[in-house]
């Protein structure tokens, strides 16, 4: 079963005078919607945009897997672990909150910053916070996440190339940029597709596009 939610469909929060806009696909914050609250193990998928100078001030986390992949400029993280760093487009990032950690996320560049930032729930709770960043990750190279039992692939198509979507109980498909076609339904950018047993399933390029997938099982257990 293929589940499409359109970009103008995402719950949205601006703080203008603060430079932030905020686009998010499922249930968040204020806007809570009992209906949409998770896909597998994916509880967020937020389209954030920062004007120069703006950020989110230190704030915590907990018992989440924070993936964040930047589309636009440079995201400056800054936490209570003692990472401190600058990604850039191309670039993975994950941070483990596990029992606990605060983080800084800012724009200090002199440009828009643009970046999709991912939630997902662990299987297991508590433990020691971690952080990676993998520098320019190449197109088709999927990047595991272990504690939420998932599996994220970064997929670059040109017109008419195509790519399989991961044979899962879960698959999420989320366009950064561009167009996709899926069966008979297309997909713009800030559009997703979320699939329920995929099976043969495949994306096609219909403009110069950029995709991130989501491969996860049916629903995390916890422990």
């Amino acid at each position: 079963m293929i589940q499409v939610r359109r970009a103008q469909e995402r719950y949205r929060d601006n703080d203008t005078d603060a430079g932030i806009e905020s686009l998010h696909a499922f249930s968040f914050g204020p806007h809570y919607d009992p209906d949409n609250l998770r896909f597998g193990a994916l509880i967020a998928c937020n389209e954030e945009r920062l004007a120069p100078g703006a950020g989110f001030d230190e704030h915590p986390h907990r018992d989440t897997e924070i993936v964040t992949w930047v589309v636009e400029g440079e995201l400056t993280h800054g936490d209570s672990a003692g990472h401190g760093t600058t990604v850039r487009p191309g670039d993975l990032q994950r941070l483990s909150s596990a029992s606990g950690v605060r983080h800084v996320e800012r724009n200090d560049g002199d440009g828009p910053l643009s970046f999709v930032q991912m939630w997902l729930t662990p299987d297991v709770v508590g433990g020691d916070p971690s952080y990676e960043v993998v520098r320019g990750i190449a197109d088709g190279t999927p990047y595991a996440v272990p504690g939420a039992g998932a599996m994220l692939h970064v997929r670059r198509l040109a017109d008419g190339e195509r790519t399989a979507v991961p044979d899962a109980a879960r698959a999420y498909v989320h366009v950064v940029r561009g167009a996709v076609r899926i069966g008979a339904e297309r997909l713009d950018a800030g559009d997703a597709a979320r699939i329920t047993d995929a099976d043969g399933l495949e994306l096609r390029g219909v403009a110069e596009a950029e995709c991130l997938i989501w491969e996860m099982g049916p629903e995390p257990t916890f422990g």
